[in-house]
C-alpha cells in the first residue's frame, strides 16, 4: 500500500490545513495593508507587523484545527474510517472557513470606515441586526461580496476534499488510535493558541508594542481583535481615581472647591425671570464642519446655512467628544461624554437613565422627532427615560412614507416637524434629528432638482474632504432641508419667540489638510469638529466665535441664554458665562485615544501604545521652548485623564434620581 507514513492520515491532513488556512490569513493582511496603508509606510516598514501578526494567526488557525486533530484521531470519529464523520469534518471546515472570511469581510468595512480592525462594537449594530442589514443592503454591494465570498469558501472546499482524497489513498493504518503519533502535533497546536511561548502567552496589547496604530491592527487579525475587546463592553468606574482628581475638574467647571468629593452638583439661578421662549435643536447627521462652507470649504456646500450662521451665534471651533450618532445623542442629553469604550451608552441599562437640562424646563412641551425607527441604538429608552413627558415622534407616525433605511426624508421630517408645532398652545423643547447626510447617501427624486447638481472630479472631491460625489450630494441636501425648514418656520408665529439651535451629531474623516494645519487630518480632529449655531434674530446679535468649545455645552448654554434655572450635573459650560479656560475632550474609542482641545493644542494620549503627543490646531500656534512644551502637555495631560476618569464615574452615578436627592 505504499510507504508507512510517520504519523496518522488526520495529522497530516490538519498540517496541510494548518499551511492553507495559514497562507489564505497571510493574504488578507496583504490585502488590507494594500488597501488601508498610510502613504509614508513601506512594506518593509510593516514587516514586524507581518511577522508578529503570523503568531496571531497560527492562535487562531490551532483553535480551528485542535476539534478535528483531537477527535479525529479517535476511530469512530476519525474521516479516514467513518464515511459520516468524513461528512461532519468536511461540513465543519467550510462553516469554520466561512466564519472566517466573513469576519475578515466585515473587518475590511470596519478598517475603511474607522481605520481599526474589527471590534466588539459591532455588536452595537447586531442589536438592530434588521436596521443595520437594510443599511448595509443600501450602502454596499452585499449581493456580489457574499458573491464572492461563496466562491472562495467553496474554492477551498475543494481544495479540502482534495487533500483528504489524496490521503486517504495513502492511509494504511488507521484502524487504531495512534496517540504517539498525536503527541508532537497536540503539543503543536497547544503552542500555537499560546503564541508559541507557553510560559509567557501571547497577548492583545503585544501588538501595540510596535508602536504605531496602524502597525499594530495590521498585526491584529480581527478575530483576535473582535474576541478581546470584548471585555470593553462592561462598563466600569473607578471612585478611587475619579475622587483624586475631582478638584481639578471642579477648577474646570468653575465650581466651588469647598463642594466635598465626588459631588458636582450646582444650581443655577439668574435675577431676571426665564425668558419663555421656544427652543428648537437641530441634531445634524454628520455635519462635518470642514466639509461645510463655513470653513471657506472651496466647493460650498452650504451656501445658506453659512449665510444663516453670519445672523447668528456662531461657535466655529466646536467639537463633540466623540465619532457616532448614539454617542453624540447621549453626550447632548446628558452632558456626559459616552466614555464607554465598546458598548454604547444608549445601551448600558446602568447608564442610560441620566439626569439632563431639558426637564428643568418645566412647564413646556418636549417633542422629539427622528425620521426612522427609534428603537435604533435605542434611542427610545434612552429619550422615554431621561425626558419627563417627551412627545417622540417616529417612523408610522408620520403622513410621509419612508424613504430609506433611516426613514422618511430630512426634507419631510422637517415639514412634520413643523407641522406638530403649529399646534403646540404651549412653549416647546423640540429636538429634530436628521439622518440623510448618512450612507448609502442618496437623496429623494423629486427633490434632485432643488439640490446642488454640480458634478466634481474624484480629484477634486478628494482635496475637499469627499469620498464620492454621492456623499457632497447628501451633504448639499442637508443645506437645502434647513433652507426649506426655516423659510417655513419664518412664516409661523412663534418663530419670532424660538430660539434655533444646530450641532453637528459628528464630524466625519477625511484630508482637511487645505484648510486646517496637519494634526486635524493626522490626529483626526475631523471626525469630532463639528458647526455650532445659536439663532434667534430678536435675542441674539450676530457674533462669530472661535474659541473651543464642546457638544457638551449645549444644554447649558441653552439654559443660560433663555435664564431658565436649573441643575447642572454635567461635564458641560454655560458659554456665555464661563469663566475658565476653553477646551474640548475627545476620545477616538476603536484607536482608544483620548485627549483635549484647546484655543491652541491638541493633546492625545494613545492608552494603548502608552504613547501621548502635542500637536498645535492653528496655523497661529504659539512657538514653544522645550520647558513650556513640557509644561503644556503635563497640564493637559492631567486635564485629559480627569475628564475620562471622571466621565466614567459619571456614567455610573449621574441618574436623575440620586441628582435629586444630592
Amino acid at each position: 500500500m505504499g510507504k508507512k507514513l510517520k504519523f496518522t492520515p488526520v495529522a497530516r491532513w490538519v498540517l496541510q490545513l494548518f499551511f492553507i488556512l495559514l497562507m489564505a490569513f497571510t493574504l488578507l493582511r496583504l490585502i488590507t495593508f494594500i488597501s488601508f496603508k498610510p502613504a509614508h509606510l513601506s512594506l518593509a516598514d510593516a514587516a514586524p507587523s507581518f511577522l508578529l501578526g503570523l503568531r496571531y494567526d497560527v492562535r487562531w488557525i490551532c483553535i480551528a484545527l485542535a476539534p478535528l486533530l483531537l477527535l479525529g484521531s479517535i476511530p469512530w470519529f476519525s474521516p479516514f474510517i467513518s464515511a459520516k464523520a468524513k461528512t461532519f469534518w468536511l461540513v465543519y471546515l467550510v462553516l469554520i472557513t466561512s466564519f472566517i472570511f466573513i469576519f475578515f469581510g466585515a473587518d475590511f468595512g470596519h478598517f475603511d470606515y474607522v481605520e481599526t480592525r474589527l471590534n466588539a462594537s459591532a455588536l452595537n449594530f447586531l442589536e438592530d441586526f434588521g436596521i443595520s442589514m437594510k443599511m448595509l443592503w443600501q450602502s454596499y454591494p452585499l449581493f456580489w461580496i457574499f458573491t464572492v465570498l461563496s466562491l472562495i469558501v467553496y474554492a477551498i472546499y475543494r481544495l479540502y476534499k482534495w487533500t483528504h482524497r489524496n490521503l486517504d489513498e495513502l492511509q494504511e493504518d488507521t484502524a487504531y488510535f495512534k496517540p504517539l503519533r498525536t503527541l508532537w502535533l497536540t503539543a503543536f497546536i497547544f503552542i500555537g493558541i499560546c503564541g508559541n511561548n507557553p510560559v509567557k502567552p501571547l497577548k492583545w496589547n503585544d501588538a501595540f508594542q510596535l508602536g504605531d496604530n496602524f502597525k499594530a491592527y495590521l498585526a491584529l487579525n480581527p478575530l483576535q481583535n473582535f474576541f478581546t475587546t470584548l471585555k470593553f463592553r462592561q462598563p466600569f468606574a473607578d471612585d478611587g481615581k475619579a475622587r483624586q482628581h475631582s478638584n481639578l475638574i471642579k477648577q474646570m467647571m468653575g465650581i466651588n472647591l469647598t463642594i466635598d468629593g465626588l459631588n458636582f452638583k450646582r444650581r443655577v439661578v439668574y435675577p431676571q425671570a426665564a425668558k419663555k421662549m421656544n427652543v428648537v435643536l437641530v441634531i445634524c447627521e454628520s455635519f462635518s464642519m470642514y466639509k461645510s462652507s463655513l470653513s471657506g470649504n472651496k466647493l460650498n456646500t452650504t451656501p445658506y446655512f453659512e449665510q444663516l450662521s453670519k445672523e447668528g451665534l456662531f461657535f466655529n471651533h466646536c467639537f463633540s467628544p466623540h465619532f457616532g450618532t448614539a454617542r453624540g445623542v447621549f453626550n447632548l442629553l446628558t452632558g456626559i461624554p459616552d466614555v464607554q469604550l465598546s458598548k454604547f451608552s444608549t445601551r448600558n441599562e446602568r447608564a442610560i437613565n441620566q439626569h439632563t437640562i431639558i426637564n428643568d424646563f418645566t412647564d413646556y412641551s418636549k417633542l422629539y422627532f427622528i425620521g426612522g425607527n427609534s428603537e435604533f441604538n435605542n434611542f427610545k429608552r434612552l429619550l422615554i427615560n431621561n425626558i419627563k413627558g417627551l412627545q417622540l415622534y417616529e417612523e408610522g407616525m408620520y403622513n410621509s412614507k419612508p424613504f430609506n433605511v433611516w426613514g422618511i426624508s430630512d426634507k419631510n421630517l422637517f415639514a412634520e416637524a413643523s407641522t406638530r408645532l403649529n399646534e403646540e398652545k404651549k412653549p416647546f423643547f423640540a429636538i429634530i434629528q436628521t439622518a440623510d447626510n448618512h450612507r448609502p447617501f442618496v437623496i429623494p427624486e423629486e427633490d434632485e432638482p432643488y439640490v446642488d447638481n454640480r458634478k466634481f472630479t474624484d480629484e477634486e472631491l478628494k482635496n475637499n474632504g469627499f469620498a464620492s460625489q454621492d456623499e457632497f450630494t447628501a451633504f448639499a441636501y442637508t443645506d437645502y432641508c434647513i433652507r426649506r425648514f426655516m423659510e417655513e418656520a419664518k412664516q409661523q408665529s412663534w418663530f419670532n419667540n424660538t430660539l434655533f439651535v444646530f450641532v453637528g451629531d459628528h464630524g466625519v474623516k477625511g484630508d482637511a489638510g487645505a484648510l486646517y494645519p496637519t494634526a486635524w487630518t493626522n490626529e483626526r480632529l475631523t471626525d469630532e469638529h463639528v458647526p455650532l449655531l445659536f439663532y434667534a434674530p430678536l435675542l441674539l446679535k450676530p457674533e462669530l466665535r472661535s474659541e473651543v468649545v464642546s457638544q457638551t455645552d449645549v444644554l447649558p448654554t441653552i439654559a443660560g441664554l433663555l435664564q431658565q434655572p436649573h441643575t447642572n450635573t454635567t461635564l458641560g459650560r454655560d458659554l456665555l458665562r464661563k469663566k475658565t479656560d476653553d477646551f474640548a475632550f475627545i476620545i477616538h474609542h476603536d484607536e482608544a485615544k483620548i485627549g483635549i482641545v484647546n484655543n491652541n493644542f491638541y493633546y492625545v494620549l494613545n492608552m494603548n501604545l502608552k504613547k501621548d503627543t502635542l500637536v498645535p490646531v492653528r496655523f497661529n500656534s504659539p512657538v514653544l521652548s522645550l520647558q513650556e512644551y513640557e509644561h503644556t502637555k503635563l497640564t493637559m495631560a492631567a486635564q485629559t485623564i480627569a475628564l475620562y476618569e471622571t466621565a466614567q464615574w459619571m456614567l455610573l452615578n449621574n441618574q436623575k434620581q440620586k441628582v435629586i436627592t444630592q
